[in-house]
């Protein structure tokens, strides 16, 4: 499979062009807090001192884990489809938040175990009825992975907006992210494992038990897209292909949770570039998205917008952080200089 290739950002000249608009608006210097380094990222995305944000939208992916045969979440299988359904409806969370913000909004079926029929409004790019259960042998085979991949790429590669955020839904996934996640950073798996849509300690420990059991069950699998085909969800490869292919394209990425984050993770570790493209939208309350954003931040200098203790998924936090992506690109736009203001700026000290 090609994996798309992904630009680092960097541009010395640009930067400090951008640096100059920055610096020089009506203001003190920094005042703008976090806003002035994400309107810094988003020029050097689009390659301008004057970026904007046309067509923002969200791509929830949903798909079905056999691992939810261990008994890892609180809630049945059957809640995944029921929930595609309540998105469908335009019931969600993820649908006030969309409408409100005026971005647009794509359920993709990835893998869900039922049958929609032809719907409007859902993009039908099923796999399979779900994934095998990684306890006992792996999610996908590397075909059925590579394809989910090649999806991803397609799909983002037919939307025509500036920025893309992603969702996702899927009963168990949360399983499937630590395991991604221990596997690709080496930390321990009981710092990975949360309580996902609600379990109790016991069922924690349960969760992180067959995580452990799993591993060792697989512990050849340590290539990226290895591990990806082992431990991984449908829904979770086709977001990692469809990174990919955005941040090809120059695009905004918008992060969600802990799942859209492990999807990017392995995104990461294919083309480590594509981190300079993402705008980290929260940090969520599930336990390990604090570590796995720590590591992916490391040599950035960023850190999530915002900290409401939001578990959700759907990609609700990145529609959330969407007005604070407009607030800075539009103040680089359009607030005044200065030197256009005829205001005086601060004395030499």
């Amino acid at each position: 499979m090609l994996i798309p290739t992904i630009t680092a950002i960097a541009d010395a000249d640009l930067a400090g062009k951008l640096d100059h608009a920055i610096n020089h608006k009506t203001k003190p210097l920094g005042s703008l807090g976090m806003l002035e380094p994400l309107a810094r990222q988003v020029g050097l995305i689009q390659q301008t001192i004057e970026p904007q944000l046309r067509l923002p939208a969200v791509l929830v992916f949903a798909a079905d884990h056999g691992v939810t045969d261990e008994g890892i979440s609180a809630y049945p299988q059957s809640v995944t489809w029921q929930m595609v359904e309540n998105f469908l409806a335009n019931g969600a969370a993820i649908n006030v938040f969309a409408r409100q913000n005026d971005c647009g909004l794509y359920i993709v079926d990835a893998g869900v175990k039922h049958d929609f029929g032809a719907r409007e409004n859902l993009l039908d790019f099923k796999q399979g009825p779900g994934t095998r259960n990684f306890a006992q042998e792996p999610a996908m085979t590397m075909q059925q992975c590579e394809n989910a991949m090649l999806v991803g790429m397609k799909l983002a590669d037919t939307l025509t907006g500036d920025v893309l955020g992603f969702g996702e839904m899927g009963i168990g996934n949360t399983t499937s992210a630590a395991a991604l996640m221990h596997k690709l950073t080496g930390i321990p798996v009981a710092q990975c494992v949360g309580a996902g849509t609600g379990l109790s300690e016991d069922g924690v420990r349960h969760k992180q038990q067959v995580i452990e059991a799993a591993v060792a069950l697989h512990a050849s699998a340590n290539e990226p897209l290895d591990v990806l085909a082992t431990f991984g969800g449908f829904e979770i490869a086709m977001m990692a292909g469809a990174m990919l292919q955005a941040a090809a394209m120059r695009k905004v990425l918008l992060i969600d949770g802990f799942i859209v984050t492990s999807a990017l993770l392995v995104a990461a570790r294919l083309q480590p570039a594509i981190l300079d493209y993402c705008v980290f939208s929260h940090c969520s309350d599930e336990s390990g998205h604090r570590l796995l954003l720590a590591h992916l931040l490391t040599h950035l200098k960023a850190r999530p917008l915002l900290q409401l203790d939001l578990r959700l998924g759907e990609g609700t936090g990145a529609v959330l952080a969407l007005p604070l992506l407009h607030a800075a690109v539009n103040f680089l736009r359009e607030m005044a200089t200065f030197d256009s203001a005829q205001v005086s700026e601060k004395s030499a000290d």
